[in-house]
């Protein structure tokens, strides 16, 4: 923030300062400045203009015709001989900038062996950079040496695994300690960075189904904590990384945890947050409880969800279990990665190396605030996105990750996610990237946002679809909790259920939104707002609770039926309730915990949901990843258009696809004979050419062709 101090100043570009002086001090009149280094050197300013802001400063743009040395410490003298210290501003968001300091080497942070640790940090606005190591409880200080493109490196040439470290980072005539942005791990609460030895991870490989797109992907989204939080369900390790895969005996009588996820045949299990966070305590974990969207580090795994905390291995070898008993059991492992704000800009070790420079920034010094959370991180500096790279390819390659879904990803920018997709594809073939592709308020020009209305320059990264979620179950917001959808009752919606059933790629319905089915992720629940249950609670208050869980039951089916990529929310398959509050990140562990006595409850719905993910594996029909495919193969009818006929014809087989979400009964003759594979829930080995829709009913036939 500028104009808080009675005299600041700013380099904002190689040749222009910014003053502002407080008409408080002086009446904010200077009419000379001159500029001094930490050397002695004196250099003339020349005052361009003068201007009155609404804060009561007067603002002088300055003219600076001397070459400046980027991380030398500069002071901006005035004519009553005050000095402040000239701030590295937004002369670090110029192209010159990233031009002179872009850094593509692969040794930023550290490189162990038994012999010897190199460390690197880049910070080229820093004047000095200090490493202090702790080892055996003895605190040791280095000053390292500036080199090439401002990094700033030592050697230490012991053995030093197990050591904690932090820089001490002069910038702006200010020393701060920082924790390494390049960290691999760390000790409780992000205190200090820490030294393993990265060829101690290793992550054991399980042949995985393959995959032809990411169309096969069945994902399904949940908590570490939330998993196995719930009292008496055999897990011996709540809320953790050894917890989330542990089983026994009762786990596998009571289906409960881990047991319970391998019974469900997805594909992906979605891990929200589990990257280092800030707002929970990782010595009282259970003192605060949180989702995990406030990013503190994003190479080191959360402190809350590891035995020891304290141990810089521990949390990675019990996330490396997690990752190998669910490859075992045949299901990879997404992770939700947050890279578009910080918990805390000013902690953060971005500002911390290089103010300003990792978050969006105007002219006039304001941040971006298109994540509400006060600073929005500005993927377009060329070091940014590399770190954003970097860290992703990290995460794939150390830790076998099998795709990312990126929280409000329209704050970062096309080019820098289609790099993401590449590195990390070229490492792991079936790789996928999913996320929010809202279109942020931010400063970044909306052509260049990873948003949802540009897509199309993003082949192979999916999108959430907002208008498959309103469309199938009704609006979200909660001034719009009665508005319904398609499946809970607005058959006025029928056409557009057609486009939503398309993954939205033709016009059929609608005009077009995705480019093809592999951008759309389909989904009707998700970690933020009401769970689906509480909605209908809302928007059905007329139905009865069985037409509830029928209309339920649809959603469900529409999710797992579509074009696209299904994804499903955990509970959701036993009509979770959260009950009717919103967006729970901090409520309890008591309202977000996984109820496996209410799984029990509604395991009618469960058994639903299985059916309907056997039958999205076992046809190819319904996972058609080109738009052309959908064209060609995707029709529709319907029945006095209120209820619904999804047809899907290839070469080998033709499907009917029956949503009657209206109170009425009807008769559909098929003209020939299709085998029944489902009618709420999974149907007897039947043929049929004559149907009875019942209200409030799916029903999918197949025949051989």
């Amino acid at each position: 923030m500028r104009q808080q101090k009675y005299y600041e100043a700013y380099l904002d570009d190689f040749d222009k300062i910014t003053v502002f002086m407080s008409r408080n001090s002086y009446e904010g009149v200077s009419n000379k400045f001159y500029l001094k280094d930490t050397r002695g050197h004196i250099y003339d300013l020349h005052i361009q203009s003068i201007e009155t802001t609404h804060s009561n400063y007067n603002k002088y743009t300055l003219a600076l015709y001397d070459s400046i040395e980027i991380g030398n410490e500069y002071y901006v003298v005035h004519q009553h001989a005050r000095a402040t210290v000239l701030q590295y501003s937004a002369v670090v968001k110029t192209a010159k900038f990233d031009e002179l300091f872009y850094y593509d080497g692969d040794d930023l942070g550290y490189t162990y062996n038994e012999k010897a640790t190199s460390f690197a940090l880049w910070a080229p606005t820093a004047y000095r950079v200090k490493l202090e190591i702790m080892k055996n409880d003895v605190t040791y200080t280095y000053e390292m040496k500036r080199s090439e493109h401002g990094v700033f490196r030592y050697s230490i040439l012991e053995n030093l695994e197990n050591a904690t470290y932090v820089y001490l980072v002069r910038v702006n005539g200010e020393w701060k300690e920082t924790i390494d942005p390049y960290g691999v791990s760390s000790i409780e609460n992000s205190r200090r960075s820490a030294i393993v030895d990265l060829a101690k991870i290793r992550v054991k490989d399980y042949p995985l189904p393959p995959l032809q797109s990411s169309c096969d992907a069945i994902v399904y989204e949940t908590s570490v904590r939330d998993f196995t939080m719930q009292s008496n369900i055999g897990v011996s390790c709540p809320g953790t990384f050894r917890g989330f895969v542990e089983e026994n005996e009762q786990t596998k009588s009571m289906q409960t945890g881990f047991s319970y996820l391998k019974s469900l045949g997805i594909t992906h299990v979605q891990l929200m947050p589990v990257m280092d966070f800030g707002s929970v305590d990782e010595i009282y974990p259970l003192l605060h409880y949180n989702w995990g969207y406030d990013p503190v580090q994003y190479r080191v795994f959360e402190g809350s969800y590891s035995s020891e905390p304290n141990n810089p291995y521990s949390r990675i070898f019990e996330f490396v279990k997690l990752v190998e008993e669910c490859h075992k059991a045949g299901i990879r492992v997404n992770l939700d990665v947050v890279f578009n704000h910080v918990y805390d800009k000013e902690e953060s070790f971005f500002d911390k190396t290089v103010p300003s420079y990792y978050f969006q920034m105007n002219e006039q010094g304001d941040f971006s605030n298109g994540t509400f959370c006060g600073n929005d991180v500005d993927s377009k500096r060329r070091m940014c996105a590399k770190y954003i790279i970097d860290a992703c390819k990290f995460l794939v390659k150390t830790y076998h990750i099998d795709g990312l879904r990126f929280d409000l990803m329209g704050i970062l920018d096309i080019d820098t996610m289609n790099a993401v997709y590449r590195e990390c594809c070229a490492i792991n073939t079936d790789f996928m990237i999913y996320g929010e592709g809202w279109d942020m308020p931010s400063f970044l020009d909306f052509r260049q946002r990873a948003s949802i209305g540009n897509n199309a320059q993003m082949p192979f990264i999916a999108h959430f679809s907002d208008r498959f979620r309103d469309v199938v179950k009704g609006r979200t917001a909660s001034n719009e909790v009665n508005v319904k959808g398609y499946c809970s009752g607005a058959l006025y919606l029928i056409d557009i259920m057609k486009n939503c059933l398309s993954a939205s790629c033709t016009n059929e319905g609608m005009e077009a939104m995705f480019a093809n089915p592999r951008n759309v992720v389909n989904y009707v629940e998700c970690h933020d707002n009401m769970t689906s249950w509480d909605k209908l609670k809302e928007c059905c208050k007329e139905d009865s609770k069985d037409i509830r869980i029928a209309k339920h039951k649809m959603m469900i089916a529409a999710v797992l039926l579509a074009q696209g990529i299904p994804f499903l929310h955990s509970g959701q398959e036993f009509a979770r309730s959260k009950h009717g509050l919103p967006n729970t990140y901090e409520e309890s562990d008591e309202i977000n915990k996984i109820d496996y006595l209410r799984r029990n409850q509604y395991q009618d719905i469960v058994e639903c949901t299985k059916e309907l993910i056997k039958l999205r594996r076992a046809h190819a029909c319904l996972r058609y990843c080109r738009k052309e495919d959908v064209e060609q193969h995707v029709h529709f009818d319907t029945i006095q258009n209120k209820a619904l006929i999804y047809k899907l014809l290839d070469d080998t087989e033709e499907m009917i696809i029956l949503f009657n979400p209206s109170q009425e009964y009807f008769t559909h003759d098929m003209n020939t004979a299709y085998k029944l594979l489902y009618y709420n829930g999974k149907a007897e080995d039947i043929l049929i050419q004559k149907v009875n829709v019942e209200p409030y009913s799916v029903i999918v036939f197949t025949r051989k062709l």
